[in-house]
């Protein structure tokens, strides 16, 4: 059996990030520990954030592969600010590198896509009160 649909079906939102992602440029740091155990920095500057991630561009080339642990820290002076999430205004936060584009030709600085391994919020569902039965 056909069915002809006289209009569009829904489609799902193309936006499927689990947290609203926010555009903020902060200088911030990044530390890690190359293959042979010695402490790197670098400052960087973020571009966007979310509770659960950030993106921020390196002015200087920095080799960190993919999946690297590294501590990523908003500079004292900008943690000030009401719009940051919660997690990022603690200090430094553990964080995976999961994305990593090269610097280009045209002058666009290499960026580090970091997924921050913070606690997701639990969503608390409405539940009813608890009743005693006899």
């Amino acid at each position: 059996m056909k069915h002809i649909w006289t209009d569009d079906p829904t489609r799902p939102s193309s936006n499927k990030r689990a947290a609203e992602r926010r555009i903020m440029s902060l200088p911030a740091r990044l530390t890690w520990k190359d293959l042979r155990g010695t402490p790197r920095f670098a400052s960087v500057v973020t571009r966007d954030v979310s509770e659960y991630g950030v993106y921020v561009e390196c002015s200087s080339a920095v080799s960190i592969p993919p999946f690297r642990l590294v501590q990523f820290q908003i500079e004292p002076g900008a943690r000030e600010g009401g719009t940051l999430p919660d997690a990022l205004k603690q200090g430094r936060i553990l964080s995976a590198v999961y994305r990593v584009t090269p610097r280009t030709a045209s002058g666009t600085p290499q960026g580090l896509a970091l997924r921050l391994m913070v606690e997701p919020r639990r969503r608390v569902l409405h539940a009813e009160p608890a009743r005693a039965t006899a």
